[in-house]
């Protein structure tokens, strides 16, 4: 392909291809490095601030997996352009990934200029490009840091601004993120968190806790969930929306999961054989190929029956890699474990989906029970939902229910299962058995009356 921005020479910078970027012509990775380095020498003495920024595009694979890698090399090219004619004499830009080009702005003093610069870059990035007789557009997302001190490197900038990246792309399209010292010491304090939570899951430390899920119309235990509770001995009592999202984005949760699972299923052996246990697959588990076997694995240890464990998914983690999901679903299912569909209604997927997976129960999501007295198109969504699984021949349980009146609403529009506060909060192993104990004992009672 003819490179429209040269040969490869870049103006000022000599013609040592080592430093440039092939494709676009602008100074590569290498480059960039040796600006910032040069630049932080100069500044020893007097260190003024400058803003180093990466800049990402957003949807860039799937245009060019639409319109080919040939198109694809074309939009860079053209983003290159735009960038270089969009620097002032004293600015630099290179490309350092697949998708993604740094800038040095030696002028910019302050967070907010930073901001406002990378916006702007934003803002050019956004008009339509030329594919062929066709056009395109995506948007781009950015990261800055500023150098405020001689003692910083090259190394820390730029890692200071793909953290602010990384929290501008979880924050939606087109956003930029100027690092700042907050940031860095919650990323100080999520690194201490990762540590902790990785010595307490090799040193079994992350306990399983239980809430009951019940018959609503006779009030009968019928089965628990598992809920992972963890408490550190500096920490504290961490949430599980707070140790759970990081266990999945640190890769910690396949070993977190094991752990749970296999105390879970060793405290569930003990109860009466009619009672199931329901454990939650994350995202990253549905598309392990060695979550089924890992799960069957566990079970062959603890001795417990595959057809008392009850897997939940949610449909967001459905969504990830759905070929990869139904793999999984089908070798469990095969063992007799059976499948929930789990926040029925806040994901993604299709309702197609419930015909090709084959759920054995949905899992009505808090959300809707929690207004369902005071919200009548919460009302009808739960009524369309029953109606559906009626006619699909699944069972459900209603989440989140806190007061009777939900419960009894519940009844009435012909929902079998529940769980909630109603009926008890999720309790570790030993309170679990208590709470059984006092259970069958009043049921026991009562038949005697």
């Amino acid at each position: 392909m003819t490179n429209p921005l040269g040969s490869g020479r870049i103006a000022g910078e000599g013609t040592d291809l080592a430093f440039t970027d092939p494709l676009t012509g602008l100074g590569n990775l290498r480059r960039f490095f040796d600006k910032v380095d040069r630049l932080i020498v100069e500044r020893a003495d007097d260190p003024a601030p400058f803003a180093v920024g990466i800049l990402d595009l957003d949807g860039f694979k799937p245009i060019n997996d639409l319109f080919g890698r040939r198109a694809g090399d074309d939009i860079l090219q053209q983003v290159a352009m735009r960038l270089r004619a969009s620097m002032d004499p004293h600015s630099t830009v290179a490309r350092v990934g697949a998708d993604e080009f740094a800038f040095l702005c030696p002028l910019v003093f302050s967070e907010e200029a930073a901001r406002e610069r990378a916006l702007m870059l934003i803002e050019i990035l956004s008009a339509p490009y030329d594919v062929g007789d066709r056009t395109a557009r995506l948007s781009a997302s950015a990261g800055c840091s500023l150098f405020y001190s001689g003692e910083e490197r090259t190394e820390t900038l730029v890692s200071k601004a793909e953290t602010a990246l990384y929290h501008a792309k979880r924050s939606g399209r087109g956003k930029v993120v100027v690092y700042t010292r907050e940031m860095e010491e919650a990323a100080k304090r999520t690194t201490r968190l990762e540590q902790a939570l990785r010595r307490a899951v090799a040193a079994g430390e992350v306990e399983p806790h239980f809430q009951p899920i019940v018959d609503l119309k006779s009030r009968r235990i019928i089965g628990f969930e598992t809920l992972a509770r963890w408490s550190d001995r500096d920490l504290g009592f961490v949430p599980p929306d707070v140790f759970i999202p990081l266990a999945e984005e640190r890769g910690i949760i396949g070993p977190l999961a094991q752990l749970v699972l296999r105390k879970a299923t060793e405290t569930a052996r003990h109860w009466p054989d009619e009672l199931f246990l329901s454990f939650n697959l994350s995202p990253s588990q549905l598309v392990d190929q060695n979550t089924a076997q890992q799960v069957l694995a566990i079970l062959e240890r603890t001795g417990f029956d595959p057809r008392r464990l009850e897997i939940e998914i949610t449909e967001s983690g459905l969504m990830t890699d759905p070929a990869s999901a139904e793999k999984i679903v089908d070798d469990l299912r095969a063992f007799g474990i059976r499948v929930s569909l789990d926040d029925f209604g806040t994901g993604q997927s299709s309702l197609g989906r419930l015909r090709d997976f084959h759920f054995d129960k949905l899992k009505i999501d808090r959300a809707f029970v929690s207004s369902i007295l005071d919200d009548k198109p919460s009302e009808h969504i739960i009524r369309a939902i029953l109606a559906m699984c009626e006619g699909l021949g699944m069972e459900v349980v209603a989440e989140g229910i806190e007061e009777e009146a939900q419960a009894r609403r519940l009844i009435q529009f012909g929902c079998g299962g529940g769980q909630g506060y109603l009926f008890g909060k999720p309790r570790d192993a030993d309170a679990t058995m208590g709470y059984l104990r006092d259970a069958y004992l009043a049921t026991a009672v009562r038949r005697t009356a």
